[in-house]
């Protein structure tokens, strides 16, 4: 099993022993509940660093007023056994009391459209939590690398703006989005859904699909691309949709034309959960979704729960 620590001192400790020894230091942060998507992750992280280190600290700042932190998942035993699987080195499993001790009084805000608009319009404080948290995380950890993926694309983008303002010296590996068989992102919050919530769900997918192909097609107008989204969301009444959007992948403005490497970002809630998802238009291969009847489609990625390849991709 990974070495457990619940410290930050214990976790800077164990961080600076190994840089000590020229060896690199990978973390993956996370909120517990793993699934593919964080064995992703896990798996990028150990293939480019020495030492791998990952955290599970369900993060009361980043969860707005009426939001599920006393119902996330917590499957503790499953996420060890996961991550001793994948030969993480160390697991960072710290009581809220020590990431924020009695009379703690810093917070770490960053100002402007990236992290007020969208997801940070929707659930108020969000931002703050996330980036206080991940700034705590990484200078303890000290990483030279930390692993996100791109399914929170604008958390993605926070924490890059925040990496590099505060001069952390981290690199911040983005890594792809992971769908299900069905074409559903995968998500903690999964585990919420109902058989037929998921069935619901699927219409997030298919209306990106929709875009994509219109993309692939031609379409360039955002308008056009949002509208080919919301009319696959308002054939599942299920769905009340927060937001789809075109936005730049770095600073989430909104965008009226289309180029390559833009992103559309939804977000929708459920009575049992709330989801978000994105695709790169002509960088992520178009998601392949299970028809209405629920019969999945043959998907040109043959194995479930895997990363699609992705091509690089720079915003022309």
């Amino acid at each position: 099993m990974p070495r457990i620590l619940d410290t930050p001192d214990a976790l800077r400790a164990m961080s600076e022993r190994w840089r000590a020894a020229g060896m690199s230091v990978g973390l993956v942060p996370t909120m517990g509940a793993l699934h593919e998507g964080h064995r992703s992750l896990v798996t990028r992280a150990r293939a480019e660093c020495d030492r791998v280190v990952a955290s599970i600290f369900v993060n009361p700042t980043q969860f707005s007023a009426g939001e599920d932190l006393s119902r996330y998942p917590r499957p503790i035993e499953g996420d060890l056994a996961m991550l001793d699987a994948e030969r993480v080195d160390a697991v960072f499993i710290p009581a809220v009391e020590a990431m924020y001790p009695e009379g703690a009084r810093t917070t770490v805000h960053l100002q402007g459209a990236l992290a007020e608009t969208l997801e940070g319009a929707h659930r108020p404080g969000h931002f703050d939590g996330v980036a206080t948290v991940v700034t705590k995380l990484l200078v303890a950890a000290r990483p030279d690398r930390a692993y996100f993926g791109e399914k929170d694309a604008q958390q993605l983008a926070v924490v890059r703006r925040l990496a590099r303002d505060l001069d952390t010296g981290v690199e911040i590996v983005a890594c792809p989005l992971i769908r299900d068989a069905d074409g559903l992102a995968l998500s903690s919050r999964n585990a919420y859904l109902s058989p037929e919530d998921r069935a619901e769900a699927l219409a997030i997918p298919r209306g990106l699909a929709a875009a994509a192909t219109l993309w692939n097609q031609g379409e360039r107008s955002a308008a056009c691309l949002v509208e080919a989204v919301q009319t696959e969301l308002a054939r599942s009444p299920a769905i009340a949709p927060d937001y789809v959007a075109v936005v730049d992948p770095d600073s989430f403005d909104a965008v009226p034309q289309a180029p390559r490497g833009c992103r559309i970002v939804v977000a929708g809630r459920m009575a049992t959960a709330r989801l978000i998802d994105t695709i790169r238009l002509g960088c992520d291969e178009v998601p392949v979704v299970a028809g209405p009847a629920g019969a999945a489609a043959e998907r040109s990625n043959p194995r479930p729960g895997r990363a699609e390849w992705s091509p690089p991709c720079s915003v022309s």
